[in-house]
């Protein structure tokens, strides 16, 4: 048995994905494209992926430890079961094959493997006593190394403490408690996991607000990400004309403006466009 899949294993799981990859095989969606998403709504997000299919990829009723951070970075899954000694003797052995070396320590064992721009989503199915996850230590661990944060599907420790992380990270849970992490064991890294309604695959794109989290595949990510840009111009383009009382507020708050409205809208986008470029050759000379 394996704790983490091969790259070949990860590669089929993900076979929709066709761009970059991490070299454990995780799908690795552009940063730009994580930096647009974060201006995202949940809804949004969500509209894009309900129009493509993907119904149920929301999970909400979390806890935050950050609430004013939106929490976006690439998945790195992981899942724990009820504590089993046979299973665990499995585990302790693959992990040891696999460098990981401390058995008494196997939520160390995910923190090792994540990167810059990571999120650490965990499904210790929803234990909060004797479920924790992370504490202040582990969190601050998570914090230097992916700048981002965690979903814990369970439990953390020291609430107080990991509240007082900075650099814009966000750690989304379903409760505190200060009992520490037993009596379970790690199942796996980088598989497939359920958190709330939703299905999990490492590499797709986490997007954390208050609202709650949205799972984004990696190939819609960047659809997701247009999609909500345009939408945001639209808003612009729309208060501007109701402003100017151009068009009633009936005419705009509409889910598809007539044809002479878009035409409008088409001509103003394309003409900020122009002076956006102009601005910028501007700025180089």
């Amino acid at each position: 048995m394996r704790i983490q899949p091969t790259p070949e294993d990860l590669i089929e799981l993900t076979s929709s994905w066709q761009g970059e990859r991490f070299p454990d095989g995780r799908p690795k969606v552009p940063d730009e494209v994580l930096e647009e998403i974060r201006l995202a709504t949940t809804e949004e997000a969500w509209g894009v992926l309900r129009r493509q299919g993907h119904d149920r990829q929301f999970a909400g009723g979390w806890r935050q430890t950050h609430p004013g951070n939106v929490l976006v970075g690439r998945a790195v899954t992981s899942q724990f079961l009820p504590h089993r000694p046979d299973f665990d003797s499995a585990v302790v052995a693959a992990g040891a094959r696999e460098g990981h070396l401390a058995p008494d320590k196997q939520n160390s064992w995910i923190i090792s493997t994540l990167v810059p721009g990571d999120v650490m989503v965990t499904d210790i199915f929803g234990k909060v006593r004797d479920g924790t996850v992370v504490g202040d230590n582990l969190s601050t661990a998570i914090a230097a190394r992916t700048g981002v944060g965690a979903v814990i599907h369970g439990g953390i420790r020291d609430y107080q403490g990991i509240s007082q992380l900075d650099g814009g990270v966000n750690f989304f849970f379903r409760d505190a408690d200060p009992t520490a992490i037993r009596d379970v064991t790690l199942a796996g890294i980088n598989l497939p996991v359920r958190i709330g309604d939703a299905t999990v695959l490492p590499g797709d794109v986490v997007l954390g607000t208050p609202s709650g989290l949205i799972f984004i595949p990696p190939h819609l990510a960047a659809m997701v990400a247009e999609s909500s840009a345009d939408i945001r111009t639209r808003d612009v383009f729309g208060k501007l004309r109701l402003a100017e009382q151009v068009y009633s507020s009936a005419e705009i708050d509409v889910g598809t403006w007539e044809s002479h409205i878009e035409e409008d809208f088409q001509r103003w986008r394309k003409e900020q466009e122009q002076a956006d470029r102009a601005g910028q050759a501007t700025t180089r000379s």
